[in-house]
């Protein structure tokens, strides 16, 4: 499971992210998310402010984004909560990144589906390029992370990288995935499975055929 620990909070830290405040297309979305809830439930939209303040962030560092315990204040003073609240929200959720991450979070499935398939060369072929999990490379490109189980167990072993999966993976087509994005492209999210379109079985579907390319009525078949 993922190390889960804040990053000191040093005159640095805040010298780098006390001034925190949205930019204009970030406040624009935290106020039509803020308007979802009725007056005095302002504080439920906490969730979809921490994860923008984290894309902000991203933004402004070139890497996926984090939470500075500052920009998490800043939240808490948006919604006018007590900052221990919104730290029960972020500590809880591994979405939110709690210390810096590279410009590519790379977060292997290790849960038990994902191993029995091979989580294991995954994790192997991260390493043999330099990653180590819980730590980012120099030139800042990857972080690794072991995470639980992320609900794609029948495309096992899986990979979650900034907010794409891949699946269906082996040693090779993870190298594949993570050459395409160091080259500044963009591999196909999803299945890497030839012919694969969805989780579907190998070979492809065996009831619902008609479904596949378009939605079909099957009640006049009774």
């Amino acid at each position: 499971m993922a190390d889960r620990h804040l990053e000191p909070d040093t005159p640095e830290l805040r010298e780098r992210w006390g001034g925190f405040t949205w930019t204009p297309e970030w406040e624009s979305k935290a106020k039509a998310a803020i308007a979802r809830y009725p007056d005095g439930r302002q504080k439920s939209a906490v969730m979809a402010l921490l994860d923008f303040a984290q894309r902000q962030v991203g933004q402004e560092t070139g890497t996926q984004g984090w939470l500075p315990l500052p920009v998490m204040e800043f939240i808490a003073r948006s919604l006018d909560m007590p900052v221990i609240r919104v730290l029960e929200v972020a500590t809880f959720y591994t979405m939110y990144n709690l210390v810096p991450v590279g410009k590519f979070h790379v977060q292997v499935c290790g849960t038990t589906p994902c191993m029995l398939r091979g989580s294991d060369d995954i994790l192997e072929t991260c390493a043999k390029r330099g990653m180590k999990k819980g730590h980012t490379t120099d030139d800042g490109l990857w972080t690794l992370t072991e995470v639980e189980c992320m609900g794609n167990c029948a495309t096992a072993p899986m990979v979650q990288i900034n907010d794409d999966n891949f699946e269906d993976l082996t040693a090779q087509r993870i190298e594949y995935v993570l050459d395409e994005l160091a080259a500044g492209n963009k591999p196909k999210a999803g299945t890497q499975e030839p012919g694969r379109h969805t989780s579907e079985p190998l070979g492809g579907p065996t009831t619902l055929k008609e479904m596949v390319t378009e939605n079909h009525d099957y009640r006049g078949g009774r």
